[in-house]
């Protein structure tokens, strides 16, 4: 446990040391936070374009179940779950991304 702790505050005190360094070194705006700006923005595209595949493959899943479940109720209600999670979960990625974005359209 001690262990543990020490090498999380070890890397912890190594982060803000390194960030410190970093800002003082470039004055304004280090390039690190820029690239590391563009990888989130990259993430995020391609979480957008995976969740609507993601989506249908589950929605489709979800359908299979119930038509294949020859009239198993327990079947039948998992696959009402799977697709009623797979649309709530596709519609909170899609109002996060309109979330962010309106967020991003005031600060700017």
């Amino acid at each position: 446990m001690k262990k543990k702790l020490f090498i999380f505050l070890f890397s912890f005190i190594f982060f803000i040391i390194l960030i410190f360094i970093s800002i003082d070194s470039y004055a304004a705006y280090p390039a690190l936070v820029s690239t590391i700006f563009d990888a989130f923005e990259t993430i995020k595209s391609w979480l957008l374009k995976i969740a609507t595949p993601a989506a249908a493959v589950a929605v489709g899943t979800g359908i299979f179940m119930k038509k294949f479940s020859f009239g198993d109720e327990e079947k039948i209600r998992t696959g009402k779950k799977v697709i009623r999670g797979s649309l709530f979960s596709y519609a909170f990625i899609l109002a996060i991304d309109l979330i962010l974005s309106a967020i991003e359209l005031l600060v700017s």
